[in-house]
């Protein structure tokens, strides 16, 4: 059954989460996903957003493979270059 995978991201370093998203580039697509949505938010139509947030999307085949993406060395080695300081993203899984 397909996953997907919803991140909310907010930068607050733009050089050391630059530095996270060229750690993880590419690293999606050899777990099977694909990026369906990345953005700004365009307008908060309910609740307490951040109108500065992004927005993520990825699409995976199950939800082993999504799972598999997050918790490889490769992902997590480069969301250690954004953990100090570089941004929040908060992600959810959806099956």
């Amino acid at each position: 059954m397909t996953a997907h995978i919803v991140a909310t991201v907010r930068v607050h370093d733009r050089e050391k989460f630059g530095a996270y998203i060229q750690a993880v580039a590419g690293l999606a697509e050899t777990f099977g996903g694909e990026y369906v949505l990345r953005g700004k938010v365009a307008e908060v139509m309910e609740g307490d957003v951040d109108p500065a947030e992004m927005v993520v999307v990825l699409r995976f085949p199950d939800a082993e493979r999504a799972r598999a993406y997050v918790n490889s060395p490769q992902y997590q080695a480069g969301k250690a270059l954004r953990l100090n300081g570089g941004g929040v993203v908060e992600s959810r899984l959806l099956v």
